[in-house]
């Protein structure tokens, strides 16, 4: 299975960006859940997004809640990441991922539960 994400890119405070996780190979993209994760620069990788198999399921961490969407179109094998109200803290390599192993509704959280990745899209918010 292969992700490509993009969509980043240098955008102002304040400003919106679609993040979009193009998946293909042999999963078929309907029986994959997807995670959005992103690192700052000098810190850790973190958790941001999550969206089940069936998309009934989504997950944000608390720093987006109320600015960012999750969602999935199934039809065109695409996951999106929508980040509006961007702030300065939220620079920083983005990835998409995906796992095949959980059931419908469920999702995760956590880096080690999904199988592939992408490459990552970098988003700079200025100030």
């Amino acid at each position: 299975v292969q992700l490509q994400a993009s969509g980043g890119g240098l955008v102002q405070a304040g400003g919106s960006l679609r993040l979009s996780c193009a998946v293909s190979g042999r999963r078929p993209f309907p029986n994959l859940a997807i995670g959005w994760f992103r690192q700052a620069p000098g810190k850790e990788r973190e958790f941001v997004s999550a969206i089940s198999r069936s998309g009934t399921r989504i997950y944000y961490v608390d720093s987006v809640k109320g600015r960012f969407t999750i969602s999935r179109d199934n039809a065109k094998n695409t996951a999106y990441l929508q980040m509006n109200s961007l702030k300065p803290e939220d620079t920083a390599v983005y990835f998409c991922a995906a796992d095949w192993t959980f059931s419908t509704q469920q999702t995760a959280t956590r880096e080690y539960e999904y199988e592939y990745w992408g490459q990552g899209t970098l988003v700079t918010v200025s100030s």
